[in-house]
């Protein structure tokens, strides 16, 4: 049986202030057609709160951990960051994981 490869998840979530959820989802969503061409991107993926209305989660798999932390000073995440700022009610929280068990479906 093959051995998973190794794979590392970044989430980055983020609460907008009141009337900017639309610009900050606008913002959100080009990020991830940008980040998804990059080769060691394996998915990216935009959630939006179920519970907290306004709430958007990214969720970021990586071909490894020194990819995902590469990223975080990426142009593209520079880019969204700065962005972004405008709109957000407080700083995103951002965290990086080890996989026990997530599967890439590429």
């Amino acid at each position: 049986m093959a051995e998973d490869p190794e794979l590392a998840v970044l989430t980055a979530r983020f609460d907008p202030m009141p009337g900017s959820e639309q610009p900050l989802m606008a913002i959100l969503a080009r990020y991830v057609v940008v980040t998804r061409q990059s080769a060691a991107c394996r998915n990216i993926d935009l959630l939006a709160s179920a519970s907290l209305p306004g709430r958007l989660l990214l969720v970021e798999k990586w071909a490894s951990a020194t990819d995902a932390r590469s990223h975080l000073d990426s142009p593209e995440m520079a880019e969204m960051a700065a962005a972004a700022v405008a709109h957000l009610a407080v700083r995103p929280e951002v965290d990086l994981y080890d996989t026990i068990s997530a599967h890439d479906l590429h």
